[in-house]
């Protein structure tokens, strides 16, 4: 089976259940093995830009036509019979109206697979569908169960006690000011932290900085999406340049940790687990060693000598 996976994440389902696409997006990055596969998308945005420039160019983007196109040609010579993309966000990845369009003009006879998770139990149930269109159920299954089961060893490694669970905040976007929702507080909580401003499955959202003051964090984790750490870090004094960013009690406690939200947090892949054991590694190290087997060392670090405006 021919199948073309438009979004980070699809990529890494597809890979994980043994399939190699015939063809990806522009921002497939991982498993190494895919690297030198075709891409099929391609976007309008400087993705090494700062937030600020980011977000702008987005606007622009969205007002001229959209931010990606689907290069057709290698659609086309591709030959799908399935094409994974999303209808999660507009602005992470290509979605299913600007596919459906391309696949219509190429009158190309494939199915078109949508994903659209806002939760851990949706990413599962979204490996499970990719699954069986690529005819791998049985592997989709027993890497579920894997996941799930580490899930469930975190959860009984955590916390209970109130008292011992912070208050965490996830920064998904610097300037503007965004927190992390969807499958994001579930993951925080689940890790042991209670998460503020943002209920579990609701949309990633813009916040007023004063919300931020107002909850202040005990921890706050960093991790802006699309942004590796050294991304985040050039750019961190969009967030510590901010009036009272000094005064946040995760800040003064020395609680405040950049994280690759590029690859660990942001993608509903199989590598959420991954996230959900850095963040618990980095909210309990008394109780969490972390992770993996040492590639991720550098996914999650503390956010020490930045500057501030206060």
């Amino acid at each position: 089976m021919n199948v073309v996976t438009l979004l980070p994440s699809a990529t890494e389902i597809v890979a994980a259940l043994g399939v190699t696409p015939a063809g990806v997006s522009h921002s497939c990055n991982y498993p190494p093995e895919i690297h030198d596969l075709p891409t099929i998308t391609r976007s309008s945005v400087d993705e090494t830009a700062d937030s600020a420039t980011i977000d702008e160019q987005v606007l622009e983007a969205e007002r001229a036509g959209g931010v990606y196109a689907i290069d057709t040609e290698k659609l086309a010579h591709a030959d799908p019979n399935l094409i994974v993309t999303q209808g999660i966000c507009a602005v992470c990845a290509v979605d299913t109206v600007l596919v459906r369009e391309a696949v219509e003009q190429l009158d190309l006879d494939c199915e078109i697979l949508t994903t659209d998770p806002h939760s851990l139990e949706d990413v599962f149930s979204d490996i499970e569908r990719i699954g069986r269109a690529l005819g791998r159920s049985e592997r989709a299954t027993a890497l579920v169960s894997e996941l799930e089961s580490r899930v469930e060893r975190v959860r009984a490694a955590a916390p209970e006690d109130p008292a011992e669970r912070p208050r965490v905040l996830d920064i998904d976007w610097m300037d503007p000011a965004m927190v992390g929702g969807h499958w994001v507080p579930e993951i925080f909580e689940i890790a042991g932290g209670e998460y503020g401003i943002v209920e579990a499955g609701e949309a990633s959202t813009p916040v007023e900085w004063e919300q931020v003051r107002e909850y202040d964090p005990e921890t706050l984790v960093i991790a802006p999406c699309g942004f590796e750490v050294e991304q985040t870090m050039a750019n961190v004094e969009e967030l510590t340049a901010r009036a009272g960013w000094s005064d946040l009690t995760a800040v003064r406690e020395n609680r405040v940790f950049v994280m690759d939200g590029s690859a660990y947090l942001n993608r509903p892949s199989s590598r959420l687990i991954d996230s959900l054991e850095l963040v618990a590694s980095a909210l309990h190290p008394e109780r969490f060693d972390p992770p993996g087997d040492g590639t991720q060392t550098d996914a999650i670090r503390p956010l020490t000598g930045a500057p501030s405006a206060d």
